[in-house]
């Protein structure tokens, strides 16, 4: 099977769903939360969630200070139909009642993305219904709808703890990518240096609460790709250097200070390249609105200022609701909704992918990281 194919939009299967409400089944198992949602689409585009249950693994993993994989995949098998189980009953719906379902195909920890794609495969199989694969990060791209009526296009800064990209999204399908990180994400910048400061577990938001009682004027941290013309990012250098002063701190308000350097640090580089995107972005279109979108927009300084940059540069500002912004089933149930409604439907062998860009074009053209086995990364 070709690896690189686009398993959610099969040409011979691509006949328009006519223009009526559709009820859709997500599942997401891409990492360590698994997660079902029903979500109800509309055909002016308005969507509903009728349920939205995620189960988190996170003390499973939190004595190994980071997600181990096949702990998740293990995790993933024993709670996936109990999770659906509970996500159908919330919405008051039986599997009749579903128009498809759609589930996780990558990118993500393969053995994971396996486990709820294979009981998607189940469900559609068993009940008859349509099939669609979902890319994780298509599922965070469109995750602002499920809060609000966002047309496309849209100008989308993806952070989170796998990926750092910016993107033009003109819908689901039809994304552009003007950005990417040349080595780490914001969102594992934040673990590894909040696991260097003995945080533990997930990272981000113990050091987030950290940075709350700390003066951060105290650190000198490195700025990465000062004068580079483009959109992209790069951590390495901040994470590498802060996880060394990490360990040099000596009081609770050593450290303190430091998440705060760490915190405001990477809220002013996303800033940065997103400024620039933002003057790219305004030169061809008329419509301005910046989506922020993944589980590093749940910070608070990072969220304030990105809204910041865009209000400076006349873009309207738009996050997803918390509970939408970390991973969860009710973003993949939408964003199969509105692959159905164009659709696209994926086949029954559709396969797990570790790396799945959601430009792929670009990945493969002009790859920020080399392809390797798994595909191209971004």
């Amino acid at each position: 099977m070709d690896r690189s194919a686009d398993y959610s939009s099969q040409g011979s299967r691509a006949t328009a769903t006519p223009r009526r409400v559709l009820t859709v089944l997500g599942l997401e198992t891409s990492c360590d939360e698994t997660a079902a949602s029903v979500v109800r689409l509309t055909p002016d585009g308005a969507a509903t969630v009728l349920s939205s249950v995620v189960h988190s693994q996170i003390d499973d993993h939190a004595a190994y200070g980071g997600v181990v994989p096949e702990i998740a995949a293990r995790s993933h098998v024993e709670m996936i139909a109990g999770v659906t189980s509970r996500a159908m009953a919330e919405a008051g719906l039986g599997y009749d009642g579903l128009d498809g379902v759609a589930a996780t195909a990558g990118p993500g920890l393969v053995g994971g993305v396996m486990v709820g794609l294979s009981f998607g495969k189940a469900v559609a199989l068993a009940r008859d219904l349509p099939l669609v694969a979902v890319n994780h990060l298509e599922g965070h791209a469109v995750s602002a709808r499920l809060g609000a009526m966002v047309a496309y296009p849209f100008l989308l800064l993806l952070v989170s703890g796998g990926h750092c990209q910016l993107l033009e999204v003109r819908g689901v399908g039809d994304m552009t990518r003007l950005g990417t990180t040349i080595d780490d994400a914001a969102g594992e910048a934040f673990d590894k240096i909040a696991k260097a400061l003995g945080l533990g577990y997930p990272g981000g938001p113990a050091l987030e609460k950290l940075a709350e009682t700390g003066d951060g004027a105290r650190f000198d941290l490195p700025r990465a790709l000062l004068g580079r013309k483009d959109c992209d990012f790069s951590f390495s250098g901040l994470k590498t250097a802060a996880s060394r002063l990490a360990h040099a701190c000596e009081t609770e308000q050593d450290r303190a200070d430091l998440a705060d350097a760490v915190q405001t640090a990477i809220a002013r580089q996303l800033s940065d390249r997103s400024d620039r995107a933002m003057k790219a972005y305004a030169e061809a279109h008329d419509h301005r609105l910046f989506v922020v979108a993944g589980g590093v927009a749940a910070n608070r300084t990072v969220r304030s200022t990105l809204e910041a940059t865009a209000a400076k540069n006349g873009f309207a500002f738009l996050a997803p609701p918390m509970a939408y912004c970390t991973d969860n089933a009710a973003m993949i149930a939408l964003a199969g909704a509105e692959r159905l409604q164009k659709g696209w439907v994926s086949d029954i062998d559709a396969i797990a992918r570790p790396r799945w860009p959601l430009d792929e074009k670009s990945a493969l053209a002009d790859p920020a990281h080399k392809p390797g086995r798994k595909g191209a990364k971004a």
